[in-house]
């Protein structure tokens, strides 16, 4: 690794600089683009992640991604360009970094990203859930967790099961545990889990659950133009998810599905949205209606490389964009069936169901075949599945896994 990134080349496309390469989402990005020919500079915080193992990056550099040194970084690197780069961050933690710091970087790096005040808004789910409620957007019954008195309040009065989660998940809550948030069947392990985690995140959220398997969780990728046009659009649903209950997608598929198109539309039109947004809603299996589990923005997620397997070139319309370029035409969703799989965490996941007696082997390869887009394989970069593979063998799941998975 050399400490500065190389000078554009004569002739050849800006820069991405791909922040957070050490995520599912980082690495991916890292691919997408570079199979259109977009040279990458990775920063990642964790040197020995498996993504960075990735031949896709012309340099891999290493910092703290979620501080003031990536900062720091960027702007020692965005002198030695010969044209503007455009930042991909990967994780909240890089969104949120580089909004609050964008005065120090416009002069140097394309940053597609909202206002700060609507990056604030969204990303934090107290904030979130207040506005949400404001403008009649269709969000679960919510209580907002100041105090032990809120938590009281709020535990007396929900449906069970519900769920706790934090305003923001970020580095203070990701060092206690891995998982997204708690679920409460009654209102004693409610505030059981709010006097364990309350110091653990800046406000607190419950809600109630909404009722539903897997294959209820529908989301929305797309990308927002400069003038606030959802140019690119990608419907999926998760088939399953690991970890269990409050996990993420390790299969989907594609799906059609007006109400959560209409209503990611008009999340994100109602604040004059720019740049990279997903959109995940659940519908409650009892009554059919539709609800908003949480909004991800500026940033890809898991799920966009099957966007641009299926022909949907949502990063590539945001590089574009970015330089003032033509928007690739390959935008429209097709729903060539093609499905999504984190085949590690799949593979956890359908041993999981499997073992309650919820996936019989007939299932589970009804669930899987079809044309597919990997999560970490690549056959033109396979180092890193194979890195990842060696390290599931290595550490088998930890007490916490476990734990967190009942």
């Amino acid at each position: 690794m050399r400490d500065r990134a190389p000078r554009n080349r004569v002739g050849s496309k800006p820069y991405a600089i791909v922040i957070g390469l050490d995520s599912l989402q980082g690495l991916q990005t890292a691919r997408v683009l570079a199979a259109h020919n977009v040279p990458v500079i990775g920063i990642a915080k964790n040197a020995d992640a498996h993504a960075c193992r990735t031949r896709v990056c012309e340099e891999i550099l290493v910092t703290d991604t979620g501080g003031d040194r990536l900062i720091d970084l960027l702007s020692e690197l965005g002198t030695g360009f010969s044209s503007m780069p455009v930042l991909y961050p990967c994780q909240d933690k890089n969104v949120i970094i580089i909004s609050r710091h964008r005065d120090r970087l416009e002069s140097w790096y394309h940053i597609m990203l909202p206002p700060h005040e609507v990056v604030e808004t969204l990303m934090n789910k107290v904030a979130f859930s207040e506005y949400a409620q404001n403008v009649g957007l269709p969000i679960p019954t919510t209580f907002v967790l100041r105090n032990r008195a809120d938590a009281e309040i709020a535990a007396s009065a929900l449906a069970y099961p519900a769920i706790m989660k934090p305003a923001v998940r970020l580095r203070l809550w990701s060092k206690h545990t891995k998982l997204k948030a708690f679920v409460a069947s009654d209102p004693s392990e409610l505030l059981a889990h709010y006097d364990r985690v309350h110091t653990w995140a800046d406000g607190l959220i419950a809600q109630e659950m909404v009722q539903g398997g897997d294959v209820n969780h529908v989301t929305a990728n797309c990308y927002f133009d400069r003038r606030g046009e959802p140019v690119a659009m990608f419907t999926t649903r998760k088939l399953r998810q690991w970890r269990p209950v409050t996990g993420q997608a390790c299969l989907s598929e594609e799906i059609r599905d007006a109400i959560v198109v209409k209503e990611t539309e008009r999340l994100f039109r109602g604040v004059n949205y720019r740049g990279l947004a997903y959109l995940e809603m659940k519908r409650d299996e009892r009554t059919g209606t539709y609800f908003i589990i949480e909004p991800n923005i500026g940033r890809p997620t898991g799920r966009s490389a099957s966007a641009e397997a299926a022909g949907v070139e949502i990063l590539y319309s945001m590089y574009c964009d970015a330089l003032g370029w033509p928007l690739p035409q390959d935008r429209k969703q097709t729903f060539t069936d093609i499905k999504w799989i984190h085949l590690v965490r799949d593979f956890q996941a359908s041993i999981y169901h499997w073992r309650r007696g919820e996936l019989t082997p007939g299932d589970w390869w009804k669930s899987v075949r079809g044309p597919k887009s990997y999560a970490i394989i690549s056959w033109r970069d396979p180092v890193p599945f194979l890195a990842a593979v060696i390290k599931a063998i290595r550490l088998p799941w930890s007490a916490t896994a476990r734990k967190g998975s009942k």
